[in-house]
């Protein structure tokens, strides 16, 4: 959940590290720091909270090096302090380490360390890496890792320079991604390719249990068992304009804004309106398994769980399949039953989410077929998966997912129709179905352009501490989604239940200060969410409705109506949650709060 990144080559080596940092900022927030080889001796400089202290600290200074290694940090062992800040050094100030990841006997090797001498200055369970590093050092720098990482229980990606071993950086990944990028007489060591795009889109993905080599002269990889690894170089397809802001006071704002374009890339070239097919390539090997599948089990987290929930609607209806949705965080401790033709599928926005990773793995011991859903080509659930598919709408930056969730719903009906397909020839998918779907990019444009609507309710409810979200069928996901958009970047306490249920408990909560917010679409559950809105509002509770255009009937029973376009009930959701995902963004706003880096959030959650 931190970020990492290593430079060596010709240019100033801090400000490509700073700058790194700043397009890695969204992965932790909590303090950053560098370390840098000049002159034979190690420099160090840390500081508490976001990149512009650091900054403060270097005050324009350039330190003429050409090599070292920085991280951001969100805090996991220990407070976000100076001491506990990234890089850790070993006790002669030869070696510095950076680490992403959960060193999990740290407390054993901490007081080994210290039984032989060693001094620790940090509550972190990554000063260990540190001293173990100085412990096994002979001369060699990756040897001394290796030696070192034997040792380590847990997961890492670590980036170690020593001035010892000059002009080298050692990087080692187990768990927690890293990446090489190669420039121009250049390498990075990155735990996410934003940091080096500016300078290359050319990049080496590390896997788990290996070890990469960075020198002025070029990079080489081996296994944890020094044998030399040969890795294919990808190219990143993103470009920087798309990690910038563009315009935007805020990423997530650009992103919400994006979803238009977005789901026009996720669906480019897999729905084809002329023989009203769909077209996944990465499953075109694997009809016979998705054929032959008894049961689909959804694992995923946050707002990944909430797309695999309207999955799971959409394929048992459609479909005809048995879907099960479980947290991911819980799915691998309870021992699940995996029966032959279950295909299990990860969903995930950066393809690295531990819980879930860890979840696949255990799945696939017991015997599923893996399936991946997730947007960053060459991330780790991507490569472990058996077959998937990418959502392709570029890198999502802000913490609050955004355009990632009404993509990955949209992946996933084109997924309902495939199964739909070849399971069920004779239900056949036709010129509505692909009308349906091809028009809804248009229509959350028509959503987006009356954003001012949104912005006036905020007005209205900022000053709310507590929201209830409403819905029913396909909306209740997204009554789960509205309310954790609430939550992570505006901090105002918010639950998403299905309408019925809010009879069995949540009702006490009504009041006339807690705004409750219906997703009531003309579906086929209209008339009974109807009902419990008349519920709500008999008890004094004020009411914010999304509505289907063209409906009159219920202006006369809620407090404020937004409308959105009608289309099919399965699709609704993609529409539905983008007021609520404005909502969220405004009130956070008038609030005051940073909205693309919420407090204790990550972007991305590698540990677990």
């Amino acid at each position: 959940m931190c970020g990492i990144v290593g430079y060596i080559g010709q240019k100033e080596a801090v400000k490509v590290l700073i700058d790194g940092l700043k397009r890695l900022e969204y992965r932790g927030y909590d303090s950053a720091g560098l370390a840098f080889i000049k002159n034979g001796d190690l420099g160090c400089i840390k500081a508490v909270g976001k990149i512009v202290e650091l900054e403060k600290k270097l005050n324009g200074n350039i330190t003429h090096t050409n090599m070292g290694i920085a991280h951001t940090r969100w805090a996991t062992h220990g407070a976000p302090t100076f001491e506990n800040a990234h890089p850790h050094i070993d006790c002669k100030s030869e070696i510095a380490v950076v680490h992403n990841g959960i060193i999990e006997n740290y407390d054993y090797l901490k007081t080994k360390l210290k039984r032989e001498g060693h001094i620790f200055r940090s509550e972190t369970d990554t000063e260990v890496l540190a001293h173990l590093i100085e412990k096994y050092f002979h001369g060699n720098l990756e040897m001394a890792v290796m030696n070192a990482l034997k040792e380590v229980e847990g997961t890492y990606g670590i980036a170690v320079i020593s001035t010892r071993d000059k002009q080298k950086i050692v990087a080692a990944r187990k768990g927690s991604p890293l990446a090489i990028g190669i420039g121009n007489k250049e390498y990075f060591i990155t735990s996410d390719v934003s940091a080096s795009l500016e300078h290359t889109r050319e990049v080496v993905y590390l896997d788990d249990n290996e070890i990469a080599i960075l020198t002025t002269n070029g990079y080489e990889t081996k296994t944890m068992e020094n044998i030399p690894t040969y890795k294919k170089v990808e190219e990143v397809l993103w470009n920087i304009d798309m990690i910038e802001k563009g315009g935007y006071p805020h990423f997530m704002l650009k992103e919400i804004h994006e979803q238009p374009q977005a789901l026009r890339n996720a669906m480019r070239g897999r729905v084809d309106s002329c023989s009203y097919s769909i077209r996944l390539g990465g499953l075109i090997s694997h009809e016979k398994v998705l054929r032959e599948a008894k049961r689909i089990v959804i694992i995923a987290c946050g707002t990944s769980w909430h797309a695999g929930l309207v999955g799971e609607y959409m394929l048992e209806e459609m479909a005809r399949i048995p879907v099960e949705v479980e947290y991911a965080s819980e799915f691998r401790y309870r021992n699940p039953v995996i029966e032959e033709g279950t295909i299990v599928i990860a969903i995930s926005q950066s393809g690295e989410t531990a819980d879930t990773l860890g979840a696949m793995r255990e799945a696939k011991q017991k015997g599923a077929k893996l399936f991946s859903i997730c947007n960053v080509v060459g991330s780790t659930i991507a490569r472990e998966a058996d077959f998937g598919i990418y959502l392709h709408i570029g890198p999502e930056i802000g913490v609050a997912s955004t355009k990632a969730f009404t993509a990955q719903i949209a992946v996933l009906y084109l997924f309902t129709l495939h199964m739909m397909k070849l399971k069920h020839a004779e239900v056949p998918v036709n010129s509505d179905t692909i009308n349906a779907v091809q028009s809804i990019p248009d229509k959350i444009q028509s959503i987006l352009d009356k954003e001012k609507e949104i912005v006036e309710l905020a007005k209205i409810y900022k000053d709310s501490e507590h929201a209830l979200y409403l819905g029913r069928g396909y909306n209740y996901p997204v009554a789960l989604e509205g309310a954790l958009k609430l939550k992570e970047i505006s901090y105002v306490h918010a639950e998403g239940y299905p309408a019925a249920e809010m009879k069995h408990g949540p009702i006490a909560l009504i009041n006339k200060d807690m705004p409750v917010i219906f997703i009531a679409t003309q579906d086929k559950v209209y008339e009974k969410i109807m009902n419990n809105i008349e519920e709500v509002k008999s008890r004094g509770g004020r009411v914010i409705a999304i509505a289907t255009e063209g409906d009159m009937q219920i202006v006369k029973k809620v407090n404020h109506v937004f409308y959105i376009p009608k289309t099919s009930d399965v699709l609704t959701p993609i529409l539905s949650v983008i007021p609520l995902q404005l909502l969220a963004y405004h009130m956070a706003v008038m609030r005051g709060c940073d909205v693309d880096k919420p407090r204790n959030l990550a972007k991305s959650v590698t540990v677990e």
